[in-house]
């Protein structure tokens, strides 16, 4: 017997405007979707990532938000340095918080951290040269 990573779970609180700022992302969900508990699309590779509101969880568990800072981030690959900034920018017009302003890491790529609407990291990150 084996186990093979599926999906990726990611809790929000709002599914409208977690469906919104992940479409930025490339990520295709199917209209409508925007007001369901929970929603799934295929990522590169075969891999689900799957979206729950906090009261879909609460409806079947006794699930509470988690406290601190957060533990896992998903993170995008852009084309370009140039695009970091520009997609940054942008997810903080879609309901993002920055977390990690753009900047050129040392380890030779352009990196920042946007909350989602939720609080949950992503990371976006280009290499240098």
């Amino acid at each position: 017997m084996s186990a093979n990573l599926d999906a990726i779970g990611v809790v929000v609180s709002h599914m409208g405007d977690t469906i919104d700022f992940y479409r930025r992302l490339g990520l295709v969900f199917a209209e409508g979707s925007e007001s369901e508990g929970h929603v799934e699309t295929n990522g590169p590779g075969g891999i689900r990532l799957m979206f729950d509101t906090e009261d879909m969880l609460k409806s079947f568990s006794d699930w509470q938000p988690p406290s601190g800072s957060h533990r896992v981030a998903l993170a995008f690959l852009c084309d370009n340095p140039a695009e970091v900034d520009e997609i940054h920018l942008e997810l903080l017009g879609r309901g993002g918080t920055s977390h990690v302003a753009p900047f050129d890491a040392p380890w030779g790529q352009r990196y920042a951290t946007v909350l989602d609407p939720s609080g949950n990291a992503v990371d976006l990150f280009a290499w240098i040269g």
